[in-house]
């Protein structure tokens, strides 16, 4: 196999194992109502699960990331992967919520080993300075993905029941362990010098913090990637309640918006020709600040109607397609021996304040758009300071490609 199929062969794997957890969270949404009926219990009790999921998946996120650098890649990824399928067939079987909530919690436990994996290998299998274009191939394809799985959950929960989306996620991870077992290259080997004790696994990860670099990207990045979800969350509320579309429309308008993030990522791919990952994300930061900002007042003082408010957020989303990818890219350059755990750190900090903004729509009890603004502005302009503050205890930005980063053969 020629190292260019190489290459591309790895992307789509690493990109197939990154949708796993997208896929179990937006798949089986529109299974609720089924869901509920069969378990006697109202929506909103189903929906438990999808918290449970998202607190399983940052859980995860730290708990992979030592045994990936301990054992290598693929053993914590084949354990992970079994874990996801064992409680995808268990989900079958329930008979009341609260099983459903815990076993979506260790789905999520078993399936957040895909992602951070991925991640991990990006570095383990390309050159340092190809990252962040990596990167966002990788998420173009995580960004797809929410447009496609709850057209596949709809069509398998009417045609085939509830339990079939279950069984589509299994499967779906039954083929991604045999691909990862016998196509994708090994990565990083196992590193029997790092420890599985509480206390120097939490050293490695204070160990991870103290780095400027990584702490200064992955934390502005996470809040800059967080106004994504603050969208994705709110965008009901935005278009159905605020602008009073149909859901037809809605449809169309959510696919359309995701064409400003999807396209940005690709962008990036040709700006990083020309320009560095650093530069890339603070330009695209200088565009979301301002933007997010004048979303912000207009909705204050009434300025904007429906066609504004869709320019302004298909600017503020391209401009997130261009930052989180070079900002995850800056945060693991300084690593090689404990990528794994970087890794694991990186997800957490995204998930964490992802979430956590996104949480705090509900706080306002709301039903205009003016929280979302405000929450959107707040993100963008405190990832900014924090990039413009942290650059400070960053003597030099690394870009360097360190030896061991290339392309693995086949």
């Amino acid at each position: 196999m020629s190292q260019t199929h190489n290459r591309v062969l790895i992307i789509v794997i690493l990109g197939a194992l990154s949708t796993i957890s997208p896929f179990a969270i937006d798949m089986y949404l529109p299974a609720f109502p089924e869901i509920a009926k069969a378990l006697q219990t109202t929506t909103a009790r189903v929906s438990l699960s999808l918290a449970s999921y998202f607190a399983g998946l940052a859980a995860g996120q730290l708990a992979y990331g030592p045994l990936l650098d301990r054992f290598g890649r693929k053993l914590p990824l084949y354990a992970g992967l079994l874990l996801f399928i064992v409680a995808s067939v268990l989900c079958l079987f329930v008979r009341n919520v609260e099983s459903l909530v815990a076993l979506r919690f260790v789905q999520a436990v078993g399936g957040c080993a895909a992602g951070v994996a991925a991640m991990a290998m990006v570095r383990d299998f390309f050159p340092a300075h190809e990252t962040a274009k990596i990167i966002s191939l990788l998420i173009l394809v995580i960004s797809a993905s929410p447009m496609f799985a709850p057209s596949v959950g709809v069509l398998v929960a009417v045609q085939l029941g509830w339990q079939w989306v279950f069984i589509v996620l299994a499967a779906f991870v039954l083929v991604m362990l045999l691909v990862s077992r016998w196509v994708l290259p090994d990565g990083h080997p196992p590193d029997r010098s790092v420890s599985l004790r509480l206390r120097p696994i939490l050293q490695n990860y204070f160990a991870v913090l103290r780095e400027p670099q990584f702490l200064t990207y992955s934390v502005a990045g996470a809040f800059a990637f967080s106004g994504l979800l603050v969208y994705v969350t709110s965008s009901p509320i935005i278009f159905m309640e605020v602008f009073q579309v149909s859901a037809k429309q809605f449809g169309a308008i959510f696919a359309g918006l995701s064409v400003g993030f999807i396209g940005s990522n690709q962008v990036n791919v040709l700006l990083l020709r020309k320009f560095s990952s650093e530069q890339i994300f603070r330009g695209a930061l200088l565009v979301e600040c301002p933007t997010a900002l004048l979303l912000l007042v207009g909705t204050w003082f009434g300025w904007f109607g429906l066609p504004a408010t869709l320019v302004l957020l298909f600017i503020a989303l391209s401009s997130l397609g261009l930052a989180y990818s070079n900002a995850a890219a800056l945060a693991l350059v300084p690593f090689s021996r404990n990528i794994g755990s970087a890794s694991a750190m990186l997800g957490f900090l995204q998930i964490g304040i992802s979430g956590l903004a996104s949480a705090s729509i509900g706080i306002f009890d709301s039903k205009t758009m003016l929280p979302v603004a405000l929450v959107f502005m707040a993100t963008s302009w405190i990832a900014f300071a924090i990039l413009r503050f942290g650059k400070r205890f960053i003597p030099e930005v690394k870009f360097v490609e360190e030896s061991g980063a290339v392309i693995l053969p086949h």
